[in-house]
């Protein structure tokens, strides 16, 4: 199956993005929640960083968010607080109003009494409107229309490479190879909609007891290995035919196939945190060395993610010109080493594209709790 590294918690992920703060004093009484009371008796609590402990009283769990009242805008939440836990939300409170808005999971959203903070500083940090499921139609639209688009593009191409494989045609076999992997690695957000489809294009030999020998290392990788290592072209014409009939499979079932609305905005930063943890390592090189190139598709796919997502973002994400200054320079470093395998490049090379991805990965990190989908009504 796909490689991707588990990240996302979403109350620790949404306050690192938006209030930034350190370890504060916690509130000494916790505040508590019920069905029918969302924080009753809250206090006026006093300006700068603090930690509210927030009691479940309710029968059911709770996402509990801090908002301001008015406008909708979160400033720290805490998902499945469960009955009868206390649970700490760190928060940064500028001057302002701010209400607890509390989801059970059986229930309506409500928002319980504000509370003033006076005498601080202007609020310190960006807050997040909430992104709704509504405002995630449009862009998982047009991005299932990217990946529909590019699983066209690439059932031709995967052709081509079973021609060149029928033919025995091994050079012009690696190129066809390389440029429909490149393909398919542009559609990272839309793995997990691959299902199973995903391991046999796409696996790798991790946990196959037989490593490459295995019966069930299929797909890209496995006919890398076989291309690269001198197999007999006998052998790779039924790897090349399963490859081809793999993804003339998925391009049929991808019509139907739904991508979650929380994948969108995940997988943009777990692109990259698996472009660090595998490309920028080998760990995925079974002969063509062509990794850099394929660090390179998963930025583009990355940037494909981010234009869909854009439009909610605009408004929401004031690190967002930052982040692009960052993605371009990224692109344009690993476009230097368009190519060069790992092993060729220099130490200092190395280094800086260790460094670019590692920034780029760090700065994608609150795209996820932007963009998750809340419940407000």
């Amino acid at each position: 199956m796909r490689r991707w590294t588990v990240w996302y918690a979403g109350a620790a992920a949404l306050v690192a993005a938006v209030s930034g703060c350190a370890e504060a004093p916690a509130q000494a009484d916790p505040i508590e929640v019920t069905r029918a009371a969302c924080g009753a008796g809250w206090a006026a609590p006093p300006p700068g960083p603090q930690t509210l402990r927030i009691r479940n009283a309710a029968a059911v769990t709770m996402e509990v968010e801090l908002v301001d009242p008015a406008t909708g805008t979160v400033f720290g939440e805490l998902d499945g607080v469960g009955t009868g836990t206390t649970r700490a939300l760190p928060v940064n409170l500028g001057n302002g109003a701010y209400a607890l808005r509390c989801a059970p999971e059986d229930g309506t959203p409500f928002v319980g009494p504000a509370v003033q903070v006076t005498g601080g500083a202007d609020r310190p940090g960006p807050a997040v409107v909430p992104v709704t499921n509504a405002d995630l139609l449009e862009p998982l639209k047009k991005y299932h229309a990217y990946v529909a688009d590019g699983l066209g593009t690439l059932v031709v191409q995967t052709g081509a490479l079973r021609k060149a494989v029928h033919a025995r045609d091994r050079s012009g076999a690696e190129r066809a190879w390389l440029t429909a992997h490149l393909t398919y690695e542009r559609l990272g957000a839309a793995y997990d909609a691959f299902g199973d489809a995903d391991g046999a294009i796409n696996g790798t030999t991790d946990g196959l007891p037989e490593g490459a020998a295995d019966p069930g290392f299929t797909g890209f990788h496995r006919l890398e290995n076989g291309l690269w290592h001198g197999e007999p072209a006998a052998a790779l014409v039924p790897v090349a035919d399963r490859l081809d009939a793999d993804v003339r499979r998925l391009q049929a079932s991808f019509a139907d196939a739904q991508i979650d609305q929380n994948d969108l905005g995940l997988r943009a930063h777990e692109i990259m945190e698996n472009t660090l943890q595998f490309e920028l390592t080998g760990r995925t090189d079974y002969g063509s060395g062509t990794n850099l190139a394929t660090a390179g598709a998963q930025v583009t796919g990355t940037r494909a993610v981010l234009d869909v997502l854009r439009p909610l973002l605009d408004s929401r994400f004031p690190g967002l010109k930052d982040l692009d200054a960052w993605l371009g320079r990224t692109e344009r470093d690993l476009r230097s080493g368009a190519g060069k395998s790992l092993s060729s490049v220099d130490r200092r090379t190395r280094e800086r594209l260790n460094g670019d991805v590692a920034e780029l990965t760090e700065r994608l990190a609150p795209i996820a709790a932007i963009t998750e989908p809340r419940r407000i009504s």
